[in-house]
């Protein structure tokens, strides 16, 4: 879905549009809330709110500002992208969060996933594994007010674990295996959201840890840029 942008829009160097008003984006967000995701069988009233809160233009590049809406995942540079808003809603649905959780968030990007987690945790600790990705993130999210998110940069194959253990676990970058130090980090009865499989394509996968036992739900066919690191894929791999 595009923003309905009238002749005289135009996008100057920091990134405002002439002519898309705040009711605009407003109006965008309902939309794709109502036509991409509540129509895929996202149920979750509290997921849902916050994808009409969260301000989506806010986390594209300047010149991808007016199709921040569309059911499509967006280029941010180096390589990544935004995903598309319903695998948003989808991956947080699966983890259940009701307001108390710590969350471990693998695949920063430019930070929208994280502020939507941070509508719904307590806290958000988020790994980007490049250094510029991460610093532009960490800025954009504190001028936005999601203070409770901390953007590390480094291996989120490796996770976190001076901060584990957490709650929930979401990985946004796609796994030839589910890496070992993410396991090890899920509390007791936490959750993980991961997709695994090979560059190309994948299947995202829900994993419950009880004690030492994980169980895997497959949920459905997904596409995301490789996850790099000691316990993903060589940079070499992406494609």
């Amino acid at each position: 879905m595009r923003l309905p942008l009238r002749r005289r829009d135009f996008m100057d160097a920091s990134g405002n549009s002439g002519g898309v008003t705040p009711a605009d984006y407003e109006q965008a967000r309902r939309e794709m809330v109502d036509t991409q995701i509540r129509k895929r069988h996202v149920t979750n009233s509290r997921v849902l709110e916050c994808m009409e809160r969260v301000p989506r233009h806010e986390f594209v590049p300047a010149e991808f500002r007016a199709r921040a809406y569309e059911d499509a995942p967006l280029p941010i540079g180096e390589g990544q992208t935004i995903s598309q808003p319903y695998i948003v809603a989808a991956m947080t649905a699966a983890l259940g969060l009701q307001g108390n959780e710590r969350v471990l968030e693998i695949g920063t990007g430019f930070g929208y996933q994280a502020a939507v987690l941070a509508c719904l945790a307590r806290e958000v600790f988020s790994v980007e594994f490049r250094a510029p990705l991460a610093t532009q993130a960490a800025e954009r999210l504190s001028r936005l007010g999601y203070t409770n998110v901390h953007v590390h940069s480094g291996d989120g194959t490796l996770g976190l674990p001076e901060f584990a253990p957490y709650d929930a676990i979401l990985v946004a970058a796609a796994a030839p295996s589910v890496p070992a130090p993410l396991l090890a980090q899920l509390a007791d009865g936490g959750r993980m959201v991961v997709p695994v499989g090979g560059v190309e394509n994948q299947d995202l996968r829900l994993i419950d840890r009880n004690q030492d036992t994980f169980r895997t739900t497959m949920l459905e066919p997904c596409r995301f840029v490789p996850l790099l690191g000691a316990h993903g894929w060589k940079e070499s791999s992406e494609s």
